[in-house]
């Protein structure tokens, strides 16, 4: 055997596997150099993906605020809440009703209001036809048809001629009906009727008097203001009774809105210059009374603490303005404050597109879905043994929702959906408070509906003339939206108080002032 040859060729085998071997190597040492390069590629990818979700989570947070905005001047515009947008609960099938038409629909044989309380004049109509002779005609039947008219507002003169007479030595004339204003020829009526078009039905002065025109009665601008004016410094005397009042009752309501005012500024050539102030109100739920005020157009905490005394014993509901929180703190130790699920609800109805808002949407549905069960002959306690039994699943249900939505990455701490749930989260104490009674309701419309009253005098009169004209369309504000809940005709009663004012001077005790605010006002 030749071992020589086959040593050999073991050594050849050998050489050609460490050759491989080291071919082998390079070419995993290559590839493991590529697999880092890509390593780092991967990363570097990851990283601008990262970044580019992060820069579009952001725009579309951006875009989402700037969509709400839009939303919501939309709504101002139209005139349409968001409070009547319903999202619809998961399971729920919607079903398009037809709108019939008007052809098919008529009256559905449904009595017509006839309005009794109306001057009533009766016409009796016999057939005019030429051949037709009533004393050779038998009657059938009689049928009535009724047509109401409209009679435009009309102006009366009264000319009083006042009679002078000389018995015994002394002079004797006829006594003049009061007026209200001392040596002025407009009586109580036309004034309330001014009060009632301004504040009521928010007309600007400059439209009440084009409207007094083409009824036949011409007035400048400056005689209308004069008489708003005048009959406000009347009112004052009942304003400090109308504090105490509203402040007596056990459940408030405030709120707070803005309103332009004109102030002075040397700087400006016309020596004016507009500011925003806030008009605050107080609304007495039980009284039926409400209070708006102004201090000087300031929003701060001290026009609230200084119209509240820190005694106040009850309930204060508002909407989430930080400086409502002292009412939660060791200044107010006897009131406790309620929160408003609408103010809520709205944040997040305003996010549109997003199934976590939906979801907290519905679940403060239903909190409304158990109070509208309630049965109008329920007890006190009943409604608060109902209240304390469906609202606190639901509450806490609330709140481990809007915990486990916060807690999402894909909530950024600045995006709309996260500003709703802040709020409602820093809001959550007081809206469980509202199932400590049965008089406490879970929002704050009440007051919200009242002060829309300011909003349509911002957008129709624009501005108050100075801090004074805002203080005194504060209070006049006050005795006719009063009237309005009270279901009051607000004409009937400035035409009264004006009257009764007359006769009144400004050491009448309380008591007999009271009588005449909204809620115990008798003709």
């Amino acid at each position: 055997m030749d071992y020589k040859r086959i040593a050999l060729l073991l050594e050849d085998q050998l050489k050609l596997a460490a050759q491989r071997e080291e071919e082998l190597l390079k070419v995993i040492a290559d590839q493991n150099e590529q697999l880092n390069i890509l390593t780092a590629e991967v990363k570097s990818l990851n990283s601008s993906i990262l970044s580019l979700e992060k820069a579009l989570l952001e725009k579309n947070a951006s875009l989402e605020g700037r969509q709400s905005k839009v939303r919501i001047l939309g709504k101002m515009v139209s005139g349409k809440k968001s409070e009547q947008v319903s999202v619809p609960d998961k399971g729920t099938t919607i079903i398009a009703k037809v709108k019939p038409s008007l052809k098919e629909r008529g009256n559905n044989g449904a009595r017509r209001k006839e309005y009794f309380n109306l001057e009533t004049c009766h016409h009796d109509i016999y057939p005019d036809a030429a051949e037709f002779k009533v004393e050779e005609g038998k009657k059938i039947r009689t049928t009535d048809c009724i047509r109401y008219e409209f009679i435009p507002p009309r102006f009366i003169k009264h000319i009083y001629h006042q009679h002078y007479y000389a018995c015994k030595g002394t002079v004797y004339a006829g006594s003049l009906p009061a007026v209200p204003l001392l040596n002025s020829n407009y009586d109580a009526s036309f004034i309330a009727g001014i009060l009632q078009l301004r504040y009521i039905y928010s007309m600007p002065v400059e439209r009440i008097i084009k409207l007094f025109a083409e009824h036949g009665f011409e007035m400048n601008k400056a005689t209308a203001h004069g008489l708003i004016k005048k009959a406000a410094g009347l009112f004052d005397l009942v304003e400090d009774v109308l504090k105490e009042t509203v402040l007596s009752d056990n459940y408030l309501s405030m709120d707070e809105s803005y309103y332009t005012v004109l102030t002075s500024d040397t700087n400006n050539s016309s020596g004016k210059s507009t500011a925003k102030g806030y008009i605050w109100a107080a609304l007495a739920n039980h009284l039926k009374l409400v209070h708006f005020f102004y201090e000087n157009g300031s929003r701060s905490r001290k026009v609230l603490t200084g119209y509240l005394r820190e005694d106040y014993r009850g309930a204060i509901q508002s909407d989430g303005l930080g400086n409502y929180k002292i009412i939660e703190k060791e200044a107010y130790p006897d009131a406790i404050r309620l929160s408003c699920f609408q103010h809520c609800k709205r944040k997040f109805l305003n996010i549109t597109g997003n199934k976590d808002a939906e979801k907290i949407v519905r679940i403060i549905n239903r909190l409304y879905q158990n109070e509208h069960r309630i049965p109008p002959d329920w007890t006190a306690c009943q409604i608060l043994d109902y209240r304390n039994k469906y609202a606190p699943p639901i509450l806490k249900e609330l709140k481990e929702e809007l915990i486990n939505i916060k807690n999402k990455k894909s909530t950024l701490p600045k995006s709309e959906l996260s500003k709703a749930i802040n709020y409602t989260l820093n809001e959550y104490d007081a809206l469980c408070n509202y199932i400590r009674s049965a008089d406490y309701a879970p929002d704050n419309n009440a007051i919200e509906r009242l002060m829309r009253y300011i909003s349509l005098s911002r957008r129709n009169s624009l501005f108050c003339g100075s801090h004074q004209g805002a203080k005194r369309a504060a209070l006049i504000y006050s005795l006719a939206c009063s009237c309005r809940l009270n279901n009051i005709n607000s004409f009937e009663y400035f035409k009264d108080l004006l009257t009764k004012l007359i006769d009144i001077n400004p050491n009448t005790d309380h008591e007999t002032i009271r009588n005449l605010l909204p809620h115990k006002w008798q003709r």
